[in-house]
């Protein structure tokens, strides 16, 4: 027996219209449960079956609104042994949503894999967009919009988060990176050592009750999640493109780089950050260093 395919909208249930077979891309929201668009509820409620991230995440927005589709897992851990499955449905003539836990599937989910199958099974593939935390972190940062570059997480360790941050340093655009709390802190520190003192953003909990953004330079943000700032919930970072007429910065902003890197990396690490972030020879960079260091230990 089939579920009932309807949903509840202001107290009142509604029949979805009929669903077409194929892979529907449904986006959900990523923070307050009315962020989601009638041609999602719809889809929800009419799919054959639902592929989410994680059945608890999602039950919640469903019993939300009255839906009663079954749910699938489908993440990061199953989906090599779960897309076989879900390409089975669709060859039998069902309609399979794909949702992730918050926001736009396939953005920092496994979502892509299944799409591009689907595509060489010759399936059809549909989106029903609508929330996405880059998006909304993008429009309130108050940085330019006009081209950006989403990064997603940054690699969690230090030494490859440094060669990610240099390559990151030169890309004319705004930049968007999604990550954890209690890593907030330690990535503010390491994108101002790489990137120098660019204006950014720190969007805590877009939509949601405790909603919080923080505006200034990346430094005085690290200072401030290293500091007493609340780390709990979900972040997304909005870092300023680089100045189009900023040019070779003069050496006092060189030595403010410096000593910001030295604070959390080796003279090594942070002639390489500083390196890249000012288009200045490593020579000279790490030259400035060696005499900050010697300045800092009060030699003569």
């Amino acid at each position: 027996m089939g579920h009932s395919k309807a949903y509840v909208l202001a107290g009142q249930p509604v029949e979805p219209p009929r669903l077409a077979a194929g892979l529907h891309l449904v986006a959900t929201p990523i923070g307050n449960l009315r962020d989601i668009t009638l041609r999602a509820l719809e889809t929800l409620a009419a799919a054959d079956v639902i592929a989410c991230e994680d059945r608890r995440v999602t039950r919640k927005l469903l019993d939300h609104y009255g839906i009663a589709t079954p749910l699938t897992p489908y993440h990061e851990h199953n989906a090599a042994a779960a897309r076989p499955k879900l390409l089975a449905r669709l060859a039998a003539g069902e309609a399979v949503a794909l949702v992730s836990d918050a926001g736009t599937p396939l953005i920092s989910d496994p979502g892509f894999k299944l799409v591009r199958a689907t595509c060489e099974a010759g399936f059809p593939v549909s989106t029903a967009p609508g929330a996405s935390a880059a998006l909304a972190a993008l429009a309130v940062a108050g940085l330019p919009t006009d081209r950006f570059f989403f990064e997603g997480f940054l690699p969690p360790k230090d030494g490859q988060r440094r060669t990610r941050i240099a390559e990151l340093a030169n890309i004319p655009a705004t930049l968007i990176l999604y990550e954890s709390g209690p890593r907030t802190g330690r990535t503010l520190n390491a994108l101002a050592g790489g990137l120098g003192p660019r204006q950014a953003a720190v969007c805590r909990e877009l939509t949601k009750l405790h909603e919080e953004i923080r505006r200034g330079d990346l430094a005085a943000l690290a200072q401030a999640y290293d500091g007493d700032a609340e780390i709990r919930g979900e972040f997304t970072i909005v870092v300023a493109p680089p100045a189009a007429d900023a040019g070779q910065p003069d050496a006092g902003e060189v030595d403010a780089l410096l000593r910001r890197a030295l604070q959390h990396a080796s003279v090594k690490d942070a002639v390489s950050d500083v390196a890249a972030a000012t288009g200045r020879p490593r020579r000279e960079i790490y030259q400035r260093a060696l005499t900050l260091s010697e300045d800092d230990d009060g030699s003569p």
